[in-house]
């Protein structure tokens, strides 16, 4: 198996962009809702019937069904025999044409029980571009809040007050948030960032009138509001806490020299993701399932079975774990997305497959 260039896929959206994904990545989107590279997807959107979400691969299958195929070839067999054949990853450019409405991810135990899943979404953004004067995201409350004072922000759509709770936090190309389940959030317009997640498409919208293909139902998930409101972190993001989740530290991964670990260490339940920088020397990655996207420059990626694959700005390429050994050359910067660490995804409580 040999590491494959994957094409965009952007099912339509409620908001608005598309079209900074089309400049990165090439291509030219259907409309101007099409604001998500859904990149080396298994996962369908939610409330959707059929395929939409789900990545093609270029001989037309679908990449799902080939990983349940052979699980070992793609995944591993660690990973196969744990968690299944599935890469319990999801990959995305997000284009944020407009800004994000204030909402929350269910965790894994709420999913659990209400929505018949054993994966919540817990995701984290790699900040790619951030234009304008001053560009923001909002992550978790400033203070606790109380659940009477959610249920009317909500009930009143009170956008102002939502966003005045939250921290507003400064960002620019290069920075990365890790963003916990249950913890509101709302991203900038105008920011493209690289999130990686859990393979969910579950969001509750705390914020949905100024958005017209919204309603309640669709933005709770079809629960019922007290219940849907039960995922919301109410407690205070410490500034402390806040730090925590932008930190990372430069540290160098221990795949060695060139690779720079992104998140910390308690994401790897969840996903893994490391900077590659090959401009000095190549850069050697050991056998594994992973997603790697090309922010800058150009170069070349080989695999065993001496296969080489041309990579530059915008590239995104899939990597089988039966791909072998893999070296990236050549004065680029490039982001490995990686599925969740099996002895850290078990010990949060995933269930085996």
């Amino acid at each position: 198996m040999r590491p494959i260039e994957l094409a965009p896929n952007q099912p339509r959206q409620f908001y608005r962009g598309g079209s900074v994904i089309a400049a990165f990545r090439g291509g030219t989107p259907k409309d101007d809702h099409r604001p998500e590279d859904w990149i080396g997807s298994t996962t369908h959107r939610n409330g959707t019937a059929g395929e939409e979400g789900l990545t093609t691969l270029p001989d037309g299958r679908l990449l799902r069904d080939a990983v349940r195929t052979d699980p070992e070839a793609w995944l591993g067999a660690a990973h196969a025999a744990a968690i299944g054949a599935d890469p319990a990853l999801l990959v995305k450019l997000l284009d944020v044409g407009e800004r994000l409405p204030v909402h929350v991810h269910p965790g894994r135990p709420f999913a659990k029980r209400h929505l018949g899943c054993r994966y919540g979404k817990t995701e984290a953004w790699v900040v790619l571009e951030a234009p304008g004067a001053e560009p923001r995201v909002h992550v978790g409350f400033t203070r606790d809040v109380e659940a009477a004072e959610l249920d009317r922000w909500t009930a009143t759509q009170d956008t102002r007050a939502m966003l005045a709770s939250l921290h507003a936090v400064a960002v620019g190309p290069g920075d990365t948030v890790l963003v916990p389940a249950g913890m509101p959030h709302a991203i900038g317009a105008g920011i493209l960032c690289l999130e990686l997640q859990e393979p969910t498409d579950f969001s509750v919208m705390l914020e949905w009138e100024s958005y017209g293909q919204l309603d309640p139902g669709e933005a709770r998930l079809g629960l019922d509001a007290e219940l849907a409101r039960e995922c919301v972190h109410r407690g205070a993001l410490s500034p402390a806490g806040l730090r925590w989740l932008r930190s990372h530290g430069g540290r160098v991964s221990s795949s060695g020299e060139g690779v720079e670990r992104l998140f910390p260490e308690d994401a790897d339940a969840f996903f893994r993701a490391e900077r590659i920088r090959s401009a000095l020397a190549p850069v050697r990655l050991a056998p594994g399932f992973a997603i790697l996207v090309v922010l800058d420059g150009r170069g070349q990626l080989e695999s065993e079975g001496e296969a080489t694959l041309a990579l530059q700005r915008g590239s995104a390429v899939l990597i089988p774990h039966a791909a072998g050994e893999t070296t990236v050359s050549g004065p680029l910067v490039a982001v490995r997305c990686r599925p969740p660490s099996v002895r850290a995804a078990l010990a949060d409580g995933l269930e085996l497959a």
